[in-house]
């Protein structure tokens, strides 16, 4: 029942409700949508694709890798919505991740849209010690209409966009010189090898199931044919926290499970928010915006957490002195067995909020500059010049910037 769900809310989403229009023309239109001539319909290899993955859609494998999908769809296609980007472009993230934030593939990329660390960083997402906002369902969605907008203004064509964005835009050129066209069909010849094998298929995957996403005999095979006249969403709202926040306060207050709020919030690398910016926004279910709304209130947090970095030399017992936090106290925080540390281990550490910044505040002498600085404690500037709110590339001697070492 929920495979039939999701490609109904699929259908749903993007159609509304049902038509007396042909399920071919339909199949025409997504190949619009993409730029694609529609002979391409009759291709032997998205056919094939087409047969593999109606077998695919019936395992429990695919059930468990769909079953956050239901969170994520509608926000994803109310952010292209307001974008150039056609609608249909939902598939590319169910191609790329399953609708997962959490997927993570052995290259490195990470969530919905599968960014790698540097063109997450180019496209404006934040990966620190506390967060990474390649799995943050809106942000890393946004960066991604920004790449495929781009593209499209490059190539002036959607299926090259969506090329691109697998083997990047310089690789697409390259294809294009090679065959002297942009044909599709001249693109993909398996014998010319103009582009990758990976990303042949991958262009008619995200094809294959956009078609089958809109194949109404598919969908009634269902014997749950009822929910076709209904539609089927799950919002999401945006609310502002302050720093340091407990995603178990907000549990709470929104008298929730912990572990489904932390669903939504995949950026976060732990149960609570950065401590080093004044809010942080996280993502509540709509229902739920009312009642946080009217219970909860930035309070005087005794207490934030502060993610540390053991160095050479460091003991508990030196580290609960820099913080003022006693070391038993960072030893059970942490389940550690014994007094031993290890070199780059990473440490929890609740401290009171007057001494949340001891340790990570650096006295700038004569000679630093900011670049020097961020390469001493492996920030990059943007985020030392985020985290001390700078406007400039100027500093003092004697000037205290935060590091958060």
């Amino acid at each position: 029942m929920r495979l039939f769900i999701l490609f109904f809310m699929i259908h749903e989403l993007l159609f509304g409700a049902l038509t007396f229009a042909t399920n071919h023309q339909k199949e025409i239109d997504i190949l619009k949508s993409f730029d694609i001539d529609s002979s391409f319909l009759y291709d032997k290899e998205l056919e094939k694709i087409i047969k593999d993955n109606r077998k695919i859609y019936k395992t429990k494998h695919f059930f468990k890798a769909m079953d956050d999908a239901y969170l994520f769809i509608p926000m994803i296609k109310n952010i292209l919505s307001n974008s150039d980007v056609p609608s249909e472009f939902l598939f590319l993230a169910m191609t790329e991740s399953y609708f997962s934030t959490k997927a993570y593939s052995q290259k490195r990329a990470s969530g919905l849209w599968q960014f790698m660390p540097e063109t997450g960083r180019i496209y404006g997402l934040e990966i620190n010690e506390y967060i990474d906002e390649r799995r943050d369902l809106v942000k890393s969605t946004a960066a991604a209409v920004k790449y495929l907008e781009k593209e499209h203004k490059r190539f002036g064509k959607w299926y090259l966009a969506a090329l691109s964005y697998n083997c990047g835009g310089g690789r697409v050129a390259r294809a294009i010189k090679r065959a002297g066209t942009d044909d599709l069909s001249v693109l993909l010849d398996p014998k010319k090898r103009y582009l990758p094998k990976e990303s042949r298929r991958y262009i008619r995957k995200i094809i294959a199931l956009a078609l089958l996403g809109t194949d109404e005999s598919f969908l009634v095979e269902s014997e749950y044919e009822f929910l076709l006249n209904r539609a089927n969403a799950y919002s999401v709202a945006a609310v502002e926290v302050q720093k340091g926040e407990s995603i178990s306060r907000i549990a709470k207050i929104l008298e929730m499970p912990k572990k489904d709020i932390l669903k939504l919030n995949r950026q976060l690398k732990y149960d609570f928010v950065p401590p080093n910016k004044d809010k942080y926004t996280i993502y509540i279910p709509h229902v739920k915006l009312s009642q946080f709304k009217q219970n909860y209130k930035p309070s005087n947090i005794e207490q934030v957490y502060v993610v540390y970095r053991v160095k050479s030399g460091d003991s508990l017992y030196k580290i609960g002195k820099r913080y003022g936090v006693p070391y038993r106290l960072i030893k059970d925080f942490n389940h550690l067995k014994s007094n031993r540390l290890s070199l780059r281990q990473k440490l929890i550490i609740p401290v009171s909020r007057p001494n949340a910044l001891k340790g990570g505040r650096y006295t700038v002498k004569r000679g630093d500059t900011l670049q020097s600085i961020a390469h001493t404690y492996k920030l990059s500037i943007k985020q030392l010049k985020q985290i001390n709110h700078l406007k400039g590339d100027m500093i003092r001697i004697g000037e205290k910037l935060a590091v958060y070492d």
